[in-house]
């Protein structure tokens, strides 16, 4: 294999970890595509399988926040630390330095020639068969959730919980950041459930016994909506929109995809009226509300090979009107071919934008804190570092005013937005470092790694405000990847998994001496980590056998965090014959209250199935509703008042949460 078809299996790597195939090119929509020009979008469920050794190793981290919070470099021995095997990474590589500083786009003819040096890079590597922007992948972390893709004074992760613990009276979506409302596909505002359902957004009344069914807002056959979310009456309905749009002479056309954010008033939810739109373009990526203002984030592909003056193509646009170039943020390096735009809008006025950025280079994981939006991206580059590395940029938010702040680089690629997390004005992230710039990902895959091959390693990294490293520690869990993450306060919590592996804590109380303290083999691992009340810490994920050959099926774990130094797995329960959970690829799936003592989730075996558990210290984990949710691949639990209801396509149940007595159902 030659040099530059290797560099091009390493970007493609690095640019192509945690994205999904985009729905205008699957199957299925692919004739509706060319009958109708429009494109509807579905829900894509990661698949798991599990390899021939399995366990997973638990880094407990303490973060001391003495003097100025942070920690120190581990004796100064970053490189050797993190490569034994003699792999510098780009702290000590000689490679090329990163201005902290965000450039914005001088004019349109700066992007285009950037739009060009991605062109001329992409048929070097393609050979000639170059991206043309019209299948743009959308990323997900949470999502993701993200996004994506759940931290204040207290402490960070442990306040990432349901804002049902706070106000106990309904609960919330399960949210990133505490105190940043996201977006889901029920709502409910403790009176009424607003449920998607494929085009109709149902209202249903809660506050009797009955259910009553209200009525519904119909979109256009051409919509796709990913979220809802209410507030104070007005209800946001979030949309994908595609066009086609000819090429000339009726040749070449493509599609083009637009985020729409369109609010309703609902003041009379049986007659809901549409108060405004925000659109812009590609294809949704996340959602977040802080206070009455609204941020919509999309990522947009531009096309390589259009021309100058056909700036719809490679400039993303807002309400119809380009973005201006002086809100273009520029990457670090000289080319680029995606966006990740961002818009604002308030609540009372949602018909207006309040202020845009559109951050140029190539889409990425997203994390968004009380006060910034952190936009994470792969990146490779053999001259710069030998190891895969990911961009980060900050980008402050306030009542909808958008501001650049800074960019670094950092070793390493992030799992998903839970892997990185603000506090107290610093940026704690926790990545795995892969050898010669290979793409990590946590999907386990039968196969061996050759004895000689470069190892995985993980590292920790601590960043101030402006982005500058105060620390980091290098070379945790060798030839393991990082499976999931929790940062709770002055403690960060994550697990690493590919063979069998201790349960580690380590001891960071005085940043220059950081030290471990003990380790516990498990096996199986957890994706998803939650806190739960004082000193505990649970775990969802699988459970897998001592040889790692055989998964036995969905597990929850619950941790006794209260000693760092000795943290125990004191309870597991194990759905048998559950191949999968929906809270492992979406945290919004997943119920939690401390409060009333639940966790719920949707988990797949011949079929999905809603399951709630209770959790008490003698009893361990109690399983105290499972309900087959028939055809539909997704559901939600949501409580108010003293009953749950379990949602799921067009069903409603309501249940007594005192003995789970069924109350009412609805079908819409």
């Amino acid at each position: 294999m030659s040099f530059e078809q290797e560099q091009f299996e390493e970007e493609l790597k690095a640019k192509t970890n945690e994205v999904e195939v985009p729905d205008s090119l699957k199957p299925e929509n692919i004739e509706k595509m060319l009958e109708q020009k429009t494109v509807k979008k579905k829900k894509w469920k990661p698949l798991y399988t599990v390899c021939a050794a399995a366990a997973c190793c638990v880094l407990v981290i303490g973060i001391a926040v003495a003097g100025n919070g942070m920690l120190t470099k581990n004796n100064g021995e970053l490189s050797e630390t993190a490569d034994s095997a003699g792999r510098k990474s780009s702290a000590d590589s000689g490679g090329a330095s990163v201005d902290k500083t965000i450039a914005s786009a001088e004019d349109y003819d700066q992007i285009y020639k950037y739009i060009k040096a991605e062109k001329k890079n992409q048929d070097k590597l393609y050979g000639g068969y170059g991206n043309t922007g019209s299948a743009m992948p959308e990323s997900r972390v949470d999502g993701g959730a993200m996004e994506d893709s759940a931290n204040t004074a207290a402490g960070s992760a442990e306040k990432s919980v349901s804002a049902a613990d706070q106000a106990s009276a309904y609960s919330d979506t399960n949210v990133r950041q505490e105190g940043v409302g996201e977006g889901d596909i029920v709502k409910t505002d403790g009176s009424r459930l607003y449920i998607l359902n494929g085009q109709k957004i149902q209202i249903v009344d809660i506050e009797g016994e009955e259910m009553e069914d209200l009525g519904a807002i119909r979109m256009e056959d051409d919509c796709f909506v990913s979220e809802l979310y209410v507030k104070d009456d007005k209800l946001v309905v979030v949309y994908t929109r595609s066009e086609y749009e000819d090429g000339e002479n009726g040749y070449g056309g493509m599609y083009k995809q637009y985020t729409v954010a369109e609010t309703y008033d609902v003041s009379n939810p049986k007659e809901p009226k549409s108060a405004g739109m925000i659109t812009q373009s590609g294809n949704f990526y996340t959602m977040r509300v802080s206070g009455d203002y609204v941020y919509m984030l999309s990522n947009f592909q531009a096309d390589v090979q259009a021309a100058r003056d056909d700036i719809s193509s490679y400039i993303p646009e807002i309400n119809g009107k380009a973005v201006d170039s002086a809100n273009i943020l520029l990457p670090q390096y000289i080319r680029g071919s995606q966006y990740t735009v961002v818009a604002s809008f308030s609540l009372k006025d949602p018909d207006k934008k309040v202020d845009s950025k559109a951050i140029f280079g190539s889409a990425g994981l997203v994390y968004v804190s009380n006060e910034n939006i952190y936009v994470c991206e792969g990146y490779y580059n053999s001259e710069d570092s030998i190891v895969t590395q990911t961009c980060i940029r900050k980008v402050a938010y306030k009542d909808g005013s958008l501001k650049a702040v800074g960019q670094t680089r950092i070793d390493g690629t992030l799992n998903d937005s839970f892997s990185i997390d603000e506090y107290e004005g610093n940026l704690r992230l926790v990545t795995t470092v892969s050898a010669t710039g290979r793409s990590v990902s946590p999907l386990v895959l039968f196969g061996t790694v050759s004895d000689t091959a470069e190892k995985d390693s993980n590292a920790l990294y601590i960043l101030d405000e402006n982005l500058e490293e105060l620390s980091r520690i290098d070379g945790l869990a060798k030839d393991e990847m990082v499976y999931s993450a929790r940062f709770m306060g002055d403690t960060g919590y994550f697990v690493t998994y590919k063979q069998v592996d201790p349960l580690f804590s380590v001891d960071l109380s005085d940043p220059k001496k950081p030290k471990i303290l003990g380790e516990l083999k498990i096996p199986g691992f957890s994706d998803y980590l939650h806190p739960y009340g004082d000193g505990l810490l649970l775990g969802i994920g699988m459970d897998v056998d001592e040889t790692g050959t055989v998964t036995n099926g969905v597990k929850l774990s619950m941790f006794d965090i209260s000693d760092p130094s000795n943290v125990k797995e004191v309870e597991k329960y194990v759905l048998e014959d559950i191949y999968s959970s929906a809270v492992s690829y979406n945290y919004k799936a997943a119920l939690i209250s401390t409060d009333r003592n639940l966790i719920g989730f949707t988990a797949y075996g011949q079929g999905p199935h809603y399951y709630l558990f209770s959790y008490d210290g003698k009893g361990g984990f109690k399983c105290l509703f499972d309900r087959e949710l028939g055809s539909s691949s997704e559901g939600r639990g949501v409580y108010s008042g003293d009953k749950i209801y379990i949602v799921a396509g067009n069903t409603v149940e309501s249940y007594a949460i005192d003995g789970f007595k069924k109350v009412d159902d609805i079908v819409l």
